[in-house]
C-alpha cells in the first residue's frame, strides 16, 4: 500500500536522516517489531532498557511511510467528540481516553527535552471551532461537558474569534493543552537511542510470511532469512490490517498542503492548532520556516496511486478554503501530498492482542490524532510484554 502521494513537506524538508542495513543473516531474540515509523520507534523506544533483546524491521525506509506524511496535530481531542463518545463507550472511559491523549502531549515534551540536544517541541493552544451556526448547541455541551472534567478549555464567541484569530465563527472551544512535533525527525531520534541502547533496526526487510505458535514466532524475511523472536510487535500502521482477521477500520485519503514561507505579522492567537466541527473537517496550523500547514477535504477511500491531478485540485480547494476563513493572510501552496488515514466505529485505536495470534501485539494508533495514540499504545504493549497489567488496556482492545 501507498501510504502517501507526492512530496510531503517534512521529508522534502529533512531528507534522509539515517540510513540502517537489511538484515544479512538469521536472528534470534525476544522481541521483533514490525514497522519503523513513529508507532515502532516509540514502542522500541520504551523496551530499550528493559533487558531484552529487540529489533525493528521495515520492507522500506525508516519513518517514510504515514510518518512522513502525518501533519503532526497533536491533541488530545479525537476525531469523535466527548459528548459523544460517552455514549459508545461509556463517560469513564470516554473521559480517560481523553486524559491519556492529554498526558501523551506532555510525555512527548518530555522525550524531545531528554533528547541531547533538545528536540524541537512547542505546545500550543488547540481551537475548534463551530463551521456553521447550527453546530454551535453541540459544541457547547462539548465545551460544557469537558469543562465538567476540568480540562482546561475556555468558550469564545463570535467577537472574541475576531478578537483572538481575526476570523468568524459562531463560536469555538479554545483548549490549553496541545503541541506540536516534526513526527518524522521525532521517529529517528527515539531510534537513535534505541540503538544506542544496543538494539538493531533493519530497513529493507520485508517481512513476507509469519508463523505463530505458543512457543514464539518465527519471522520469513524477503532475503531468505528467519528471524525467531520470543514475541512480535506489529506497529506498521494501515498495513498491520491484513494480520487482523476481522474489519476494524476504514481506509480513506486526506490531503494537506504546506505554504511558501510568510512574515510573523500574518499569524494568529499564540499559533494555535485551529480546526472545525463540519465532516470532513479542515485543519491547520503553523509550522517551521513561517509555513502554515492547511489539511482536510478527505475521500472516504483510498486508492493504491492518486494522480497528480486530484492532488493538485484538492490543494486548491484547500487553498480557497483557507483563504475564505484567512483572507487577509496570501497563502501560496509550496508543497502538497495525500496520505492514507484511517478511522475506527469510536474513532479510538486498536492496542493489545488477538487470541487468533498468539505472542502478538498490535499497535494500531488509528485516527485523526495518531501520534498521541502511538504514545499510549507503547506504554500498554511495554505491560504486556513485560506482563505486567495495564489499567487503561481494556479501553483500547480488540473485544470492546
Amino acid at each position: 500500500m501507498n501510504l502517501y502521494e507526492q512530496h510531503p513537506y517534512w521529508l522534502m524538508k529533512n531528507g534522509i536522516v539515517t540510513s540502517y542495513p537489511s538484515l544479512d543473516n538469521n536472528l534470534q531474540i525476544d522481541v521483533a517489531i514490525m514497522g519503523a515509523g513513529i508507532s515502532a520507534a516509540l514502542t522500541a523506544f520504551n523496551l530499550r532498557n528493559s533487558g531484552l533483546s529487540v529489533a525493528v524491521f521495515d520492507k522500506g525506509h525508516t519513518a517514510m511511510g504515514s510518518t512522513a506524511a502525518s501533519t503532526a496535530f497533536l491533541q488530545y481531542e479525537i476525531d469523535t467528540p466527548l459528548s459523544q463518545l460517552k455514549n459508545l463507550v461509556g463517560e469513564k472511559d470516554a473521559v480517560k481516553s481523553y486524559e491519556l491523549c492529554r498526558q501523551a502531549i506532555y510525555d512527548i515534551g518530555d522525550l524531545c527535552e531528554s533528547f541531547k540536544p533538545k528536540f524541537d517541541f512547542h505546545l500550543r493552544p488547540s481551537l475548534q471551532y463551530a463551521s456553521f451556526k447550527t453546530h454551535t448547541k453541540a459544541l457547547q455541551d462539548e465545551f460544557k461537558l469537558r469543562k465538567k472534567h476540568h480540562f482546561k478549555v475556555e468558550w469564545l464567541e463570535t467577537s472574541d474569534l475576531r478578537k483572538k484569530f481575526n476570523f468568524d465563527a459562531p463560536g469555538a472551544i479554545l483548549s490549553a493543552d496541545g503541541g506540536e512535533v516534526d513526527a518524522y525527525l521525532f521517529t529517528h531520534a527515539l531510534f537513535k537511542d534505541f540503538q544506542r541502547a544496543g538494539h538493531r533496526v533493519y530497513n529493507n526487510t520485508g517481512i513476507k510470511n509469519i508463523e505463530y505458535s505458543k512457543q514464539g514466532i518465527k519471522l520469513y524475511t524477503n532475503n531468505d532469512h528467519i528471524v525467531k523472536a520470543k514475541k512480535l510487535i506489529i506497529a506498521c500502521g494501515y498495513e498491520s490490517l491484513q494480520y487482523i482477521p476481522k474489519k476494524i477500520a476504514e481506509i480513506n485519503s486526506t490531503y494537506a498542503l504546506v505554504s511558501e514561507p510568510l512574515i510573523n505579522e500574518f499569524f494568529w492567537h499564540k499559533n494555535s492548532l485551529i480546526w472545525e466541527t463540519a465532516t470532513p473537517y479542515m485543519y491547520f496550523r503553523v509550522v517551521s520556516e513561517n509555513r502554515i500547514l492547511v489539511g482536510g477535504r478527505d475521500d472516504p477511500f483510498h486508492h493504491p496511486h492518486i494522480y497528480p491531478s486530484v492532488i493538485n485540485r484538492k490543494t486548491e480547494l484547500l487553498k480557497q478554503a483557507f483563504l475564505k476563513k484567512m483572507p487577509h493572510i496570501p497563502l501560496v501552496p509550496d508543497f502538497s501530498w495525500a496520505g492514507a488515514f484511517a478511522s475506527t466505529k469510536d474513532g479510538l485505536p486498536y492496542i493489545g492482542s488477538i487470541s487468533e495470534r498468539p505472542n502478538t501485539f498490535f499497535a494500531l494508533g488509528f485516527g485523526g490524532n495518531g501520534i498521541t495514540f502511538s504514545v499510549i499504545a507503547a506504554q500498554i504493549i511495554q505491560d504486556m510484554v513485560l506482563g505486567k497489567k495495564n489499567a487503561n488496556a481494556d479501553i483500547f482492545s480488540f473485544n470492546r
